[in-house]
């Protein structure tokens, strides 16, 4: 048996892909024809691109290369990300757990190295709602593992980032969450070997109740 952790919080902060939306097959399509082009092993290159935003994952891919290049690439590869939405679907539970966190009134976020083009896309063909605050890549001057994002998203729910917990999937964002300060659940099999603070496979593993000074998220 699974042991259940118990984490008090009075905010969660939410990343999209791989924690809310498995978009996993259409990441592996455009960036593995991103590696060809550049005669990059594939598989090498899927080790870094999560959790980050393009432009950062080419730079530690190609560093050296022009950073305007890296901005080039990664707007167009947004585009086809956006027009892409074969495969993208919800990661189990997910909508169960966002409908229990309006439910409840806890105040969260999503916070994704996505743009608002292509979160709105990849929330809507996963049925899923948006939260009403949102840090997109638009929102931050820095990509993921830097800690901006989280504490944007934060001061924006006017929570103290010590009383967050962020849900994430790659490397990138719990180094993300960690740096914020904050505590962090790692959702799916990319999470456990990054040292989240809990871990589960996937959202019908979480449950969140109402606790005396916030919420309790039961998790396990």
């Amino acid at each position: 048996m699974t042991a259940t952790t118990v984490l008090t919080a009075r905010a969660l902060l939410l990343d999209m892909d791989g924690t809310l939306v498995n978009s996993d097959a259409v990441v592996e399509r455009v960036w593995r024809r991103w590696a060809d082009h550049h005669g990059l092993d594939g598989d090498e290159v899927m080790k870094v691109v999560h959790g980050r935003q393009g432009y950062a994952s080419m730079a530690v891919l190609l560093p050296g290369r022009p950073m305007e290049r890296n901005h080039a690439d990664n707007a167009r590869m947004l585009a086809e990300e956006t027009a892409d939405l074969d495969g993208v679907v919800p990661v189990p539970g997910a909508g169960e757990f966002l409908a229990s966190l309006v439910r409840l009134g806890v105040p969260h976020a999503l916070v994704t190295s996505a743009d608002v083009p292509l979160s709105t896309a990849r929330m809507g063909a996963a049925g899923l709602g948006l939260p009403a605050v949102r840090v997109t890549a638009e929102s931050v001057g820095a990509s993921k593992p830097d800690p901006e994002g989280f504490l944007k998203g934060a001061a924006e729910l006017g929570v103290d980032p010590a009383d967050c917990v962020v849900f994430e999937d790659s490397g990138a964002g719990i180094s993300a969450g960690r740096a914020a300060g904050m505590r962090v659940v790692g959702v799916g099999p990319r999470a456990a070997v990054h040292g989240p603070d809990a871990v589960v496979r996937d959202l019908t593993r979480v449950r969140v109740e109402a606790a005396a000074d916030g919420f309790a998220l039961h998790v396990g």
